[in-house]
Parts: C-alpha cells; structure tokens; sequence
C-alpha cells in the first residue's frame, strides 16, 4: 500500500509582514515584584513562558542579536538541526512566574541552560561571559523575530539560503574568529 506524495514549494525566507508583539496582559497585581528598582523601563515587556506556563517572564526593549546557531551543542540541545536565538541584556529578560522552577544545566561554564522542570520545556540560556541572556525565539512568539545572522555554520547538518551572513565560528567581539563562509 503507498501513496504519492504531491510537492510543494516551501520558503526559507523570512515572511514579509510581521505581526507588531502582543504587550503582556497580566494585570500588573499579578507580577511579582523582580527588581528593587521596579519595572524595566521602555517599550511595553513581550510576554514569554515555557511549554505548560508554569514559568513565565517577559523581555523588554531591544535584543543585542537575533539569528540562528548551528553549532553541535545548540542543537543537541534542541533537538533540532538549528535554534533560533534572540540575545538580551540580563536586565531585559524578567521571570515574572515559577523562578523556582526554573532548573539549569551547564555542560561548560560559557552556557547556562535553563529549562522548567515541570514540563522540561527549554527557556533560554545565561551566557555570562558575553554578559547576554540567549531567549530562545520560539518561546516568545509574539515578538518580531528578525534574524541577522548564522553562526556556527561550520558545524551546520542543514544548509539555508537566506541571504544572511554565514560565520564560521563567532563574531569577533564574542571571541569567534568573525570569517564568513559561503551558504
């Protein structure tokens, strides 16, 4: 018994129209308070949580870097063959729900991943010799994602032509070699 499957064109390139973030709709008496110094400044915060909710956070501003990793510990550890990234200054990033639910996992100390150890969803990972906090793109869907950048592309088992930037390594001022390599 078979079938034949019928084709279809798929795109790698990024949509063109992108949805404006959905601000955060807790009522503010729900969110405890995270800073002695009180709420981030800004724009509005973008809602962000894990796969049950059990853990929620918002991130505020503007991300430091958006794109896509390919190297072999990113994906492992997502399970995919890339992870789209989004990298925040620490501040940005509040956990507004369940930080005592939040587990870590660091395999070396420049990554400290974070997951919620009720449904094992990943959330983001610490990065504390950038000084950034890597929020994983898809747990904040409301955010205008828009990558720059691949890094890592040497290590890459799935090859995308989108135009943007492949780095061998690392950009420069994050310790990384900055070369290009072709799509």
């Amino acid at each position: 018994m078979g079938f034949a499957a019928t084709p279809r064109k798929v795109s790698l390139l990024p949509r063109q129209r992108r949805r404006p973030p959905r601000p955060c709709t807790r009522a503010a008496s729900d969110r405890p308070l995270v800073s002695p110094l009180g709420p981030p400044s800004g724009p509005t915060p973008v809602h962000g949580s894990c796969f049950c909710g059990a853990v929620q956070f918002t991130v505020s501003g503007e991300p430091a870097a958006m794109g896509y990793c390919h190297c072999e510990s990113c994906r492992h550890w997502s399970a995919g063959p890339v992870n789209a990234f989004s990298l925040w200054n620490p501040d940005a990033v509040q956990v507004t729900r369940g930080a005592d639910n939040i587990g870590t996992y660091n395999k070396t100390p420049n990554s400290y991943r974070k997951w919620c150890k009720t449904c094992g969803g990943h959330i983001f990972t610490e990065h504390p010799g950038w000084g950034l906090t890597d929020v994983y793109a898809a747990v904040i869907p409301d955010f205008p994602y828009q990558p720059s950048v691949h890094v890592n592309y040497q290590e890459t088992v799935l090859r995308i032509k989108d135009g943007l930037p492949k780095l061998k390594d690392f950009p420069e001022e994050l310790g990384g070699s900055g070369a290009s390599i072709a799509e």
